[in-house]
């Protein structure tokens, strides 16, 4: 292929695909499969990498992401980005309405639209092609978002059309439709990782992950409901939503002109009884003048908009009977308590079972088998009973006792000292932690064995080939061809029968094979320690280099580690003190797993001017990064970083507006509190 035949090919792929972007995340109507998708973006990758002098940073081969972004700057906003005013009272819309008119006179028009649960973003678009993207963070700056947001597949990157304006911005939400909110969690779920309460919450971190690349796998969509320009194309609201909608934009279908106070109620009735059908979250509606003229008439106050306010939606609550208790066992051991409900529709889905968290909401509702509870879901995608219709209470009813046994393994249970938790301690023979502890290990953020997905780790601990990690690269393809299980019936009565065939064992034995790559931290974060997540297991590895020097750590040292606190420091010394855990680690070092750092990746040291000093930063140094910057230069000179200040601590560095409580502390303890200055000028001696 000639150079010229390759640019006509990326050309022709990018808007092919860009067109089947468009009729899939934003018309919802895709027009081929996920596959033959598949095989143009893959055909268009590879020319790019033949062609690199043809890669554009729009190309739709970007959306995957993968670029880092260490820190997001501040991006002042050449339109202030207000918030609405919010109401619940159909009342006090009727008094904005009165407002409005007082001042505009009875010639106008209204747009309703949905209020979207999510976090709000500017989307600047100069010649067409998208040139940032900004939260709203206090109003007048927020942060640069546009690595993560061009990982949405719904916001356009570049504009095919010429009749947009030279320069302007639309605003609008991100999201996290419900699906994506689901697999998500489950997936958090399984790396025993703490779930989102919902998706509002789960679409604000993920937009503000480092790796774009992870952002990318989130499922976030994008819904624009305001355009800012000095040259729009039309004086209304409504019509330059329209506008946007043909130049590709994704635009709700629910937005609607209304002339009165009894249309906007009537819109009002008719979008909360819909809630509950949408594929996303939103907590109520929006009311606009629709004439641009109007609204600068109306002006705004210092933090809203005077020409719209928000209605917001009371969360949706109903009352069922409480059947019984169930107590299911986690990976680390923690008992939930679930509740199994008489079934009862809620937010437009049949509702059979609540979460009742731990012991203590127990108690705190007094809720007791046989009660009518009521069941919310409002912000949130999963039910939990909030409170208790006593009026209905049986005179017979006693108190709820929470489990003292482990359901499982019968085993005594423990009270977790750092959370309202029970746990079952019996780790080593409690059949959910054993098989929890391996689907964890094998998970993509830990060994990254996807392969043994899918239920297959339930069928090796049912055959007696896996009870622990190390097992696991023990397996024979003889051990493993021909099993299979088949599982229960789900709701729909489709039973699924899952067979280890040929192609199937060859892929697991290779995934488990390729494990043996996986760098230390990760190997630290598989193996499950107790509140020992991604982040912690990366501080420690770096930290300490090898699992030996970890192993032999005390809590003392443990505590030194940044992020490493008094139940951090707790678990991992228990964990290390168990000789089966120790017996399990020297198992996989002999199967040839990464147990240190490769010394490439650590930056060598300066000097050891700061040996043995334990150092605390604290307060506002102009930037993230020139935070950061400092204390990678107390590493680099030998020092260590504390997130808290304790005995240990030798210094302070103090920045503008210094934590109150580490200042007390400091001073209390005589701990010197020294400025940037200083401590530059310690490291220069």
């Amino acid at each position: 292929m000639t150079v010229e035949e390759a640019k006509a090919r990326i050309e022709e792929l990018t808007r092919e695909i860009n067109d089947h972007n468009h009729c899939y995340y934003v018309l919802s109507n895709p027009n081929i499969s996920d596959f033959e998708f598949d095989q143009l973006l893959e055909k268009l990758v590879q020319l790019e990498k033949e062609f690199p002098q043809f890669l554009d940073p729009n190309s739709p081969s970007q959306r995957v992401g993968g670029e880092i972004t260490k820190e997001f700057k501040q991006v002042k906003h050449k339109y202030p980005m207000q918030s609405l005013g919010n109401t619940y009272s159909l009342e006090e819309i009727s008094e904005f309405d009165e407002r409005v008119r007082k001042t505009i006179g009875d010639d106008f028009e209204y747009v309703c639209e949905l209020k979207y649960d999510g976090l709000s973003v500017g989307l600047t678009y100069v010649k067409g092609i998208l040139s940032h993207a900004v939260t709203r963070g206090d109003g007048v700056r927020g942060d640069d978002i546009t690595t993560n947001i061009k990982t949405i597949r719904s916001i356009p990157l570049r504009l095919h059309t010429k009749d947009v304006p030279a320069s302007f911005e639309i605003r609008g939400e991100i999201i996290l439709p419900h699906k994506s909110f689901l697999k998500l969690n489950a997936e958090r779920e399984e790396n025993g990782e703490q779930v989102f309460a919902n998706p509002r919450n789960a679409a604000s971190g993920s937009i503000k992950m480092q790796d774009s690349k992870e952002v990318s796998r989130r499922g976030l969509d994008c819904i624009l409901y305001h355009m800012l320009s000095e040259e729009l194309p039309y004086p209304t609201h409504f019509d330059n939503l329209r506008k946007a909608k043909e130049w590709g934009f994704k635009i709700s279908n629910h937005i609607i002109k209304c002339k009165n106070i009894h249309e906007i109620r009537d819109y009002i009735d008719s979008m909360n009884e819909l809630r509950s059908t949408l594929p996303f979250d939103i907590d109520g509606v929006v009311i606009k003048v629709n004439a641009l003229e109007q609204q600068e008439a109306l002006g705004s106050t210092a933090k809203s908009p005077r020409w719209a306010i928000a209605y917001k939606f009371k969360a949706e609550r109903v009352s069922t009977k409480l059947l019984s208790i169930d107590y299911q066992v986690g990976r680390t051991g923690v008992i939930t308590p679930v509740a199994n409900l008489e079934p009862v529709q809620l937010a437009g889905s049949i509702v059979k079972r609540a979460t009742l968290h731990n012991a203590d909401q127990i108690v705190k509702l007094d809720i007791r088998i046989g009660d009518t509870v009521f069941v919310e879901k409002g912000g949130e995608i999963i039910p939990k009973i909030i409170n208790v219709d006593l009026t209905h209470r049986s005179d017979n009813s006693t108190p709820t006792i929470f489990i003292d046994h482990c359901p499982e393994c019968g085993s005594p249970l423990i009270s977790d000292e750092y959370f309202a938790n029970q746990y079952c301690p019996n780790y080593l023979n409690c059949p959910p932690q054993i098989k929890g502890k391996i689907e964890h290990f094998i998970n993509r953020k830990a060994m990254n064995i996807d392969s043994l997905g899918e239920g297959k780790v339930e069928i090796l601990f049912d055959n007696n080939l896996v009870k622990s990690v190390s097992d696991l690269y023990l397996l024979k393809y003889d051990d493993l061809f021909g099993l299979e299980k088949t599982f229960p019936a789900d709701e729909n009565g489709k039973v699924r029968i899952l067979s280890f065939q040929k192609k199937t064992v060859e892929n697991m034995l290779n995934g488990i094979k390729n494990s043996k790559e996986v760098p230390f931290e990760r190997v630290l974060f598989a193996l499950g320690i107790r509140y020992v997540g991604e982040v912690v297991a990366k501080k420690l590895s770096f930290y300490f280099k090898d699992i030996d020097h970890l192993i032999a750590a005390s809590k003392e040292e443990l505590l030194s580690v940044d992020e490493v606190g008094e139940k951090i420091a707790d678990s991992v010394v228990d964990f290390f003190n168990e000789q089966r855990n120790i017996d399990i680690i020297s198992n996989l070092r002999q199967y040839g797993i990464q147990f240190s750092i490769d010394e490439s990746r650590i930056e060598k040291k300066l000097s050891d001017k700061l040996s043995n000093l334990v150092f605390v930063v604290s307060g506002n140094f102009g930037s993230a990064q020139r935070r950061k910057e400092i204390e990678k230069s107390v590493e680099l000179h030998g020092g260590k970083l504390s997130g808290s200040v304790s005995k240990k601590t030798n210094y302070l560095i103090a920045g503008e507006n210094i934590g109150p409580e580490k200042r007390k502390k400091a001073e209390d303890l005589k701990i010197p509190i020294i400025k940037i200055d200083e401590f530059e000028l310690m490291i220069k001696k």
